[in-house]
Formats: structure tokens, C-alpha cells, sequence
């Protein structure tokens, strides 16, 4: 049997895959598994022992579509369920395998605050589309592979080297990460190193926070690649971390997490820390939560309670904790 499974994006979507090709790959041994995404995001398979071909999305959906159809697929397992992936089927014929993104059902419960959507994670409703394959879920973690062997001394000052804290403070919205007055008080709370962990379009919000508390603090935003910011979580005492692909990632290394959400909610998105044996997540009630699925960039109401009024004493208790 030869296998196609589709996700085109994002980071955070595309990790939770793995459990679907680790559990294909072992439960249908004599199967030969390809993954077709975007080039942006080939580094999340690349090295995973469970997948045989990563083909990548090409500019022009048609020679995508010539692809597909020259690899002689017995199935499409679709986990991404879009315009794209509808076109790709309906012209290939191939026999699929859909994941249901309930798409109404999370519309209603953004607009009107139910709760209709069930807490089931992400993995297990990818799962769900496999199942008439008779693939069962096998209980494990995601899976990430570290490109290279990256030493500490290579990243890290001296101060560092002997254990700390990752914080991840980037997010693609606003609403998604805390104000940097806030992570400052957090961060002075913690009592051991802090490693700032992010993307160029944070760098300068780490350079304020690491300012403010001195060499307790290093700054890792923008410098560090993401491999080596994946290198840094899963060597980390423990890790904090927003709602963005890096602190999903950090899942597959089994380093206790603190996942906190704000504007968003896990619940909706079925995306919370999964077979994390020690993991919080962080976030608080309000009326006006979640304002939407993926994030913003402002405050719809100006106030910003879900970040401003998170109770920082748990999430520096986590960090503390032996």
C-alpha cells in the first residue's frame, strides 16, 4: 500500500501530524508513507524515520496535482481538508480519508461563546480520519528531530550552562503573547537562568526584557536559528511558552511546559501540550475569551485582560519547581 498524508500548513498543525505517519509507518508495516506540505515547513519531517517520501507543494497546483498522480497512490489521507486538498482529490480520483475540521461548529462557538467544539486534541481527531484503516493511537509523543549536535557552550553565555528556564515569547498575533512589563515580572520571579526564545520580529522585545533583568536573562531571539532554538527547549529545566509552533514542538522532549493562552483557547483548536507527562496550561476565564481562533493583532476591547491579569505567581511557581 502507498500512502499520501496531506497538511499544508502551520508549524504548530504540521508537528501534530507525526503520531498519524508514526502510527501508519508501524501498523501498516508493508506501507510505503509520503507527506506533501509547503517547502516553508519540509524541516518538521526532515530526519523522521517514519515517513519514506516529503513531497513539497509547488508553485503551480497543477504540477502538484502531476505529482500526486505519477506516484501511483492507493489513498490520501487529507488532514488539512481545504480548497487545495478538495481540488487535488476531486482531480486525482484517488480514494481519501478526510480529517472534519467542524468547521461550523467552531464558528458558533467563537461568536457565541459555546462550547461545542469537544475538548478532544488535535492528534486524536487526525487520528480519527485514519481509523478505517485500522489505525489505532499508540499513546505516544509528537515527533521532532534535531537536525544537528549542537553544543550548549556554542549557544549559550556561561551563566546558562548549568541550567535555566526557556521562555518562548513569540507569537505570530498580539493577542497571543504577554506585554513585556509582564514577562519582566515574571522572568524576576524565576529563580534561575532564563533563555528568551523567538523569532527576528521579537528580538527587539527580548532586548527590553533582558535590559530590564541583567544577565539573569539572555536574549536568544533573532540570533538562534529555529533547530538550534528546538536544541535549546529540549535541554531547557523547564520551558513557558505561548501558543506558537516552537512551544508545540518543545512537546516531543518530554521537558515539563507551561503552556499559556490568551486570547485564544486550547480547547477550541484541540491543540493543549499532548502526552506531556508535567505540563500546565495557563489561562483565564472571561467573557470575552476566546476572541477569536487564531489571534489578533489588538485587544478587540482595549484592555487585554486574558494576558494582563494572568496570575504570575503560577507560572513562576512552575518555573521553580524541582
Amino acid at each position: 500500500m502507498k500512502i499520501l498524508v496531506i497538511r499544508f500548513s502551520s508549524m504548530g498543525d504540521i508537528i501534530y501530524t507525526t503520531p498519524v505517519v508514526r502510527c501508519l509507518k508501524q501498523q501498516l508495516p508493508d506501507a510505503e508513507i509520503h507527506f506533501l506540505t509547503k517547502a516553508t515547513f519540509r524541516y518538521i519531517y526532515d530526519g523522521n524515520p517514519y515517513l519514506d517520501k516529503l513531497l513539497l507543494l509547488q508553485p503551480k497546483l497543477s504540477d502538484t496535482i502531476r505529482q500526486i498522480q505519477a506516484e501511483n497512490y492507493d489513498c490520501i489521507v487529507d488532514l488539512h481538508s481545504n480548497l487545495r486538498t478538495s481540488i487535488i482529490k476531486l482531480r486525482t480520483g484517488i480514494k481519501t480519508f478526510t480529517y472534519n475540521k467542524q468547521r461550523i461548529r467552531k464558528w458558533l462557538s467563537l461568536k457565541f461563546n459555546l462550547k461545542l467544539v469537544p475538548p478532544v486534541h488535535l492528534v486524536d481527531r487526525y487520528l480519527k480520519a485514519v481509523q478505517p484503516l485500522g489505525i489505532v493511537n499508540d499513546g505516544l509523543p509528537i515527533n521532532y528531530y534535531i537536525k544537528k549536535d549542537y553544543r550548549l557552550e556554542a549557544l549559550l553565555p556561561a551563566s546558562h550552562l548549568h541550567g535555566y528556564v526557556a521562555f518562548v515569547i513569540g507569537a505570530t498575533h498580539f493577542t497571543k503573547r504577554m506585554p513585556n512589563d509582564k514577562i519582566i515580572s515574571i522572568c524576576r520571579q524565576i529563580n534561575q537562568p532564563v533563555v528568551l526564545l523567538g523569532g527576528q520580529d521579537v528580538k527587539a522585545n527580548g532586548n527590553e526584557i533582558a535590559q530590564a533583568l541583567g544577565s539573569a536573562v539572555y536574549n536568544a531571539c533573532g540570533i538562534t536559528t529555529l533547530d538550534e532554538s528546538v536544541f535549546l527547549v529540549s535541554k531547557a529545566h523547564r520551558i513557558l511558552g505561548f501558543d506558537t509552533g516552537l512551544t508545540h514542538i518543545a512537546e516531543a522532549f518530554q521537558v515539563p511546559i507551561a503552556s499559556i493562552w490568551g486570547s485564544t483557547v486550547p480547547e477550541l483548536l484541540g491543540v493543549q501540550p499532548y502526552q506531556v507527562k508535567n505540563a500546565l496550561v495557563a489561562g483565564i476565564e472571561l467573557p470575552c475569551r476566546p476572541c477569536s481562533k487564531f489571534g489578533l493583532e489588538k485587544c478587540p476591547l482595549g484592555h487585554f485582560k486574558c494576558m494582563n491579569d494572568m496570575p504570575e505567581d503560577i507560572l513562576s511557581g512552575f518555573a521553580n519547581q524541582r
